[in-house]
């Protein structure tokens, strides 16, 4: 995920706005093109395996629909504690395996998949509905582990980043499907439609030159922030009671996240009585591993001992 960049401050001249201005009328399309982007972005080959990092590694394709499958790698240690790794918006697993390392040096059994439209798992071309599509792939890869693999006396917890931390959460929602812990870093927050506003604020999102001005930037902000959660059709934020009133669960957020801020994660958490926060110290967003490795490890790490004993 891209950095959020500084702005500048200076006025946009008469013809940038004039140019803006005429850019009017494909604003809403473009608007609608990044929401469906967000959720079905381009490719990209995955930069690394779990055995660059000395990761024993079992390769699966977990199906979620005839002929359609998400691509796992499951990591073996423990055959009583699986962590479940996720990843963040146009990513894939492999931007999880700096925590897939420390999680299986401390023991865990670690299994990383990508989700749907994402690193090597399947194409999912849906419009609507695709918070419980995305959350379907949490339940997938979770069963699967208990059913096929030998997991199913296992306490497992599933560990998100931003775009995952909701789809696990979202995961709960759906009958029948437990899961013995939760860590969430960089998410999620209280609200989606700001987010968005933020993904795009960050340029996590591509934006021509001609609709980066006002007033084409304001008419496509507020169509992402329309279609977007539109998409998803999740009534967010989840309940507070039933399988969240119980669950243990950790959000960690950078101090400086420019998109998914501590005070949205906050907002989030006070709904859970249960829920544990921690603010990490100088990290932007997704960045609390890189920047105090060893902090970072020891908050997580201290989490799971208590979550899953």
């Amino acid at each position: 995920m891209p950095e959020p960049r500084q702005t500048s401050a200076r006025s946009p001249s008469l013809g940038a706005r004039a140019l803006s201005a005429a850019a009017l009328p494909i604003a809403p399309l473009y608007g609608a093109s990044l929401a469906y982007l967000a959720f079905h972005p381009r490719r990209r080959e995955q930069r690394e395996h779990p055995r660059d990092h000395g990761l024993p590694c079992t390769e699966l394709k977990v199906p979620f629909a005839a002929r359609k499958h998400l691509d796992t790698w499951l990591c073996p240690a423990s055959s009583e504690k699986v962590v479940v790794l996720g990843h963040s918006m146009a990513t894939a697993k492999d931007h999880s395996l700096r925590h897939a390392k420390f999680l299986h040096d401390a023991g865990y059994t670690v299994c990383l998949f990508d989700h749907r439209n994402h690193g090597a798992s399947s194409d999912d071309r849906a419009l609507f509905g695709l918070g419980d599509r995305f959350a379907s792939d949490v339940t997938a890869v979770v069963s699967h582990l208990r059913d096929q693999r030998g997991y199913g006396t296992a306490r497992i917890a599933f560990y998100g980043f931003s775009f995952s931390c909701f789809s696990s959460m979202w995961a709960l929602t759906h009958d029948g499907f437990e899961l013995d812990a939760l860590v969430c870093d960089s998410g999620p927050g209280h609200d989606v439609p700001p987010l968005l506003r933020k993904f795009l604020e960050a340029e996590a999102l591509p934006l021509p030159a001609v609709l980066k001005g006002e007033p084409a930037r304001s008419v496509v902000a507020r169509t992402l922030c329309a279609v977007g959660p539109a998409m998803l059709r999740a009534q967010w934020p989840p309940p507070a009671t039933g399988k969240f009133a119980k669950i243990p669960l950790l959000f960690m957020s950078g101090e400086h996240d420019a998109i998914v801020p501590p005070s949205s994660v906050d907002a989030l958490a006070e709904r859970y009585a249960q829920a544990e926060t921690h603010v990490l110290p100088g990290a932007e967003h997704l960045l609390g591993l890189e920047t105090d490795p060893e902090g970072y490890a020891s908050v997580v790490l201290d989490f799971l001992e208590r979550a899953l004993g």
